[in-house]
C-alpha cells in the first residue's frame, strides 16, 4: 500500500540560509492516492521576526506566533506522523531546504530531495509554458480554492492533494481501482483481445448477384459430398446408403 504525505510550510521569509525559519506545517495523508482524512498541522514560534513580505502572503504575525511551540518541541511528533510516507510537495526544493535547516538544528535525519515528489516539476512537464502555481492549477482542473484568501499550510496541503490526484490522472484512478486484481499476468493482453472483439465490425452484407451465387453453388456441388467446403459452411455430409 502506497502511503504519501502531501506537505506545505509557511516561513518567516524566503531564504533559510539567511536565518528564515518555518512557522507553519500542514500535512495530508494519502493511501493509494486517496485522502484518508488524517492530517497534521502546527504553528511554530520561529524565534525571529516574520518579514513584511512573508506576512503579506500568509498573515501570520509575530504576536500570533509568540506563544506557539518552537520547532524542537514538535520535531519528534512531526517525524512520527511522516513515518515512511513519500512526501508530495509543490516546489519541493523550497520546503525541503527549510525543513532540513530545522532538522540540522535538532539533529534529526534530513530529507533526501530526489525522494520527494515535486508537483511543480510534474505540472511543468504536463503543461509546458503555462502558469503552474497552485492557483493556476486549481483553475485548470476546476478545483475550488475560494477559501484561499491567504496562504495557509494545511489548506494549501489539502488543495495540493486534489491537484496532485489530477496530475497523476485524476478520475482515471477510479477505473484502475475498479479493475479486478486477479489474473494480472496477461491481463493487458486479455483487455486488448476483449476490446478487439467488441470493436470488430459486423459481418458485411454479401453483394453477390444471383447469377454469381448460382455459379458458386454449382461449383461446390461439383466437388462431391465429402468436400471440405461443406464442413467449412457447416453443412452435414449425407450418410452413405
Amino acid at each position: 500500500m502506497l502511503r504519501e504525505i502531501v506537505l506545505d510550510t509557511e516561513t518567516t521569509g524566503t531564504d533559510h540560509a539567511k536565518g528564515d525559519r518555518v512557522i507553519e506545517i500542514g500535512c495530508v495523508e494519502l493511501l493509494n492516492h486517496i485522502p484518508t482524512g488524517k492530517s497534521y498541522h502546527v504553528y511554530i514560534n520561529p524565534e525571529c521576526p516574520v518579514s513584511p513580505g512573508a506576512f503579506a502572503v500568509h498573515g501570520l504575525s509575530d504576536a500570533f506566533l509568540a506563544d506557539k511551540p518552537v520547532f524542537a518541541a514538535i520535531a519528534d511528533e512531526f517525524v512520527d506522523f511522516l513515518g515512511d510516507g513519500r512526501l508530495v510537495i509543490h516546489n519541493a526544493a523550497f520546503d525541503i531546504g527549510f525543513l532540513n535547516a530545522e532538522f540540522a538544528r535538532t539533529g534529526h535525519k534530513q530529507f533526501n530531495l530526489p525522494d520527494v515528489v515535486d508537483t511543480l516539476t510534474m505540472a511543468r512537464r504536463k503543461h509546458p509554458g503555462a502558469a503552474n502555481n497552485l492557483d493556476a492549477l486549481c483553475s485548470r482542473y476546476g478545483i475550488d480554492n475560494s477559501r484561499r484568501t491567504k496562504h495557509g499550510a494545511l489548506l494549501d496541503a489539502e488543495i495540493l492533494a486534489e491537484v496532485y490526484i489530477e496530475l497523476i490522472g485524476g478520475r482515471q484512478v477510479g477505473f484502475d481501482l475498479a479493475m479486478q486484481p486477479s489474473a494480472q499476468a496477461g491481463s493487458s493482453l486479455q483487455t486488448r483481445e476483449v476490446a478487439a472483439r467488441e470493436t470488430r465490425p459486423r459481418t458485411m452484407i454479401s453483394r453477390l448477384t444471383d447469377a454469381e451465387r448460382a455459379a458458386h453453388e454449382a461449383f461446390i456441388g461439383s466437388l462431391g459430398p465429402n468436400a471440405l467446403w461443406r464442413e467449412y459452411l457447416g453443412e452435414s455430409t449425407p450418410e452413405a446408403s
